[in-house]
């Protein structure tokens, strides 16, 4: 690999911190009712889906349902 021949001057890194830019960023614009109300839809619809799930699924993932229902194939009636 090549190797500097001048010394990099670090200085300037250490002052970095103390400097502040006299330059203010522009404002950030505020959303349109159409926006937030379309933001709220789609959050909305987030947590729906997901309570949805949980509704559907916990009689899935109970054990106690499951061990209560058991099935006998027709062959083993013994008929």
């Amino acid at each position: 690999m090549f190797r500097r021949r001048e010394p990099v001057p670090f200085a300037f890194i250490a002052e970095a911190d103390k400097f502040r830019s006299n330059v203010t960023p522009p404002e950030r614009e505020r959303p349109s009712a159409g926006q937030i109300a379309g933001r709220t839809l789609v959050g909305l619809t987030v947590v729906a889906g997901l309570v949805g799930s949980l509704l559907f699924g916990m009689p899935a993932l109970s054990a106690d349902q499951s061990a209560r229902h058991t099935q006998q194939s027709e062959a083993s009636d013994g008929r």
